[in-house]
């Protein structure tokens, strides 16, 4: 398990990442989500002893993680960091060996890869040869080589087309499955929502929310949506609801007070029907914009 207690990290007088903690347990997914400039990128270079925080510490196995911890982390930045001028195959090989991983080993995973990601004929190119996307497929490649521990990628999915990404939620349940925690940023919350057992969501440097998807969508308003077979407008007053939306027959509203549902029901049924009274769950995207309003 990965564990973050207290991360912080300023420069000069401007606090970029302030008391950040959360953990990424074995076998977990967790998604990090913020805007640009909340402090993602430098929080996973901290995890990566890239940079030294200010204060806290980075925990692995219940204890200060080591340089041979980090060495068996399968990292990927968010600027790419392979050797352009080389080729793709043998780069791969190289920065497996680098990890300790034989190089028949290395040479038969990278073969795989490149097959996994549609680029079994590119493998003697140099990486300028490629386009952008087939190039952030390569950076996936290199952050999987060596039989990582854990996995920390920076914006893995930024430039896929579809069918890659498909490929990569792919590779990366079959870490989880594995039991190998993985920590990936991203800005695409639909794929958090497909992907992840929990998410973290940084604003201004500070965790504004942390838990899954069901224990986030439970910390919002609760709302109701609510179906009539007549006009909804007299919804407004009733005693013990606040309405936020009403177009016709629909309304959208919440619950100030227990009594509340029953006067609903009540009224709706002596004025006609009543089709629907049900919780509605935020989704991510609103709770992210609410926690970071």
């Amino acid at each position: 398990m990965l564990e973050l207690d207290g991360l912080t990290r300023r420069f000069g007088d401007f606090v970029a990442v302030d008391d950040v903690s959360f953990t990424v347990p074995e076998g977990h997914m967790i998604g990090f989500v913020g805007g640009n400039g909340a402090g993602k990128t430098t929080t996973m270079r901290m995890a990566m002893g890239l940079l030294a925080p200010t204060a806290g510490e980075v925990r692995w196995a219940g204890r200060e993680m080591t340089r041979t911890d980090r060495r068996r982390t399968g990292y990927m930045p968010e600027e790419r960091g392979l050797y352009p001028k080389q080729g793709v195959l043998d780069q791969l090989v190289y920065l497996a060996r680098l990890k300790g991983q034989p190089e028949n080993e290395a040479r038969l995973q990278a073969t795989g890869l490149l097959e996994r990601f549609a680029l079994a004929d590119r493998g003697k190119d140099k990486l300028e040869k490629l386009s952008l996307g087939n190039q952030q497929r390569v950076q996936i490649a290199a952050a999987v080589m060596g039989q990582p521990q854990l996995l920390i990628l920076d914006e893995p999915f930024s430039g896929l087309d579809p069918v890659a990404v498909e490929a990569m939620a792919d590779l990366l349940r079959e870490h989880t499955a594995q039991g190998i925690p993985v920590l990936f940023s991203s800005h695409q919350l639909d794929l958090i929502d497909r992907l992840c057992d929990g998410l973290v969501i940084l604003n201004r440097g500070r965790v504004v929310a942390n838990g899954s998807r069901d224990e986030l969508r439970s910390t919002g308003r609760a709302l109701q949506q609510v179906r009539l077979d007549h006009d909804a407008g007299w919804l407004r007053g009733t005693p013990g609801v606040y309405v936020a939306d009403v177009d016709g027959t629909s309304a959208v509203i919440e619950l100030l007070d227990d009594g509340a549902r029953r006067l609903i029901v009540e009224e709706a049924m002596r004025r006609g029907n009543l089709l629907e009274l049900k919780e509605i769950r935020p989704s991510l995207s609103e709770i992210y914009r609410e926690v970071t309003a």
